[in-house]
């Protein structure tokens, strides 16, 4: 009996359609999400301690690079919500089959991507 199985797996040659895509970027966001608690409950702590502590942490909220992990935090937040009631509403049998599946994983790109530009539009420039 030989063995079909492929001896690696090709990762880059791999396409998932729309629905694995918007699965696997919800379990990303939610891990980012995760890993920001500790971060956010130190700005928090650095904000509300003292007027000069406030002062320190929107000093360090204008750098840079917190600015680019402030809007993948919020694209975290955006996708991990709106994910996240597509498949509240799979646990309703609500557009269960392929392209009702399709249609939800598009319309989460797409209202990610709007609120996304709006974000940026408002806060970034």
């Amino acid at each position: 009996m030989t063995d079909k199985r492929p001896v690696y797996l090709n990762l880059i040659k791999i396409r998932l359609p729309t629905t694995g895509i918007v699965s696997f970027a919800h379990r990303v966001s939610g891990f980012l999400l995760f890993l920001a608690i500790p971060f956010s409950i130190y700005f928090l702590d650095l904000s509300v301690t003292s007027g000069q502590g406030y002062e320190q942490s929107l000093q360090l909220l204008q750098q840079p690079i917190i600015q680019i992990i402030l809007l993948l935090l919020v694209w975290s937040i955006v996708h991990h919500l709106l994910a996240g009631i597509r498949y509240l509403l799979l646990d309703f049998d609500i557009a269960v089959d392929k392209a009702g599946s399709n249609m939800t994983a598009w319309t989460v790109i797409v209202a990610e991507a709007c609120i996304m530009a709006a974000y940026v539009w408002k806060v970034m420039l």
